[in-house]
């Protein structure tokens, strides 16, 4: 059987040897990962990209508990589509959220920033030379 172990899963996704068996035991791979001859995991390149969507997921806040029912949708195949929807708007609904807030938190940073660079002589971290 030709396929990925689970090292160069690790290795090709930045995700440790643990954390793919977490995700495994979790039930967060769209379909079941096969076994080779001698029981060890063999992942495939759809698994490489379901990897990466409950990654970006994961990146932007979405509970596992979320992408766990998320996966447990699309695991069940078609007929769930307003399901998936929901979760998915749900969680973009949480993300623009986070991203006004972290706006809001730069905007003020920023303002700091110029604050403390005005009063040390600084544009851009470079101090002015003056001859």
């Amino acid at each position: 059987m030709s396929g990925l172990s689970i090292g160069q899963v690790a290795e090709r996704t930045g995700l440790s040897v643990h954390t793919l068996r977490f995700y495994e035991r979790e039930g967060l791979l769209a379909q079941p990962v096969s076994r080779g001859v001698a029981g060890h995991r063999v992942y495939s390149e759809d698994d490489i990209g379901w990897l990466g969507v409950c990654m970006r997921l994961r990146a932007s806040g979405m509970p596992l508990t979320d992408i766990r029912r998320y996966t447990e949708l699309v695991r069940a195949g078609q007929g769930n589509e307003v399901e998936r929807l929901e979760v998915l708007r749900e969680h973009r609904d949480r993300v623009v959220a986070q991203m006004r807030e972290l706006d809001e938190c730069l905007k003020l940073i920023s303002h700091k920033v110029a604050i403390y660079e005005g009063r040390l002589g600084l544009r851009d971290g470079v101090t002015e030379c003056t001859p």
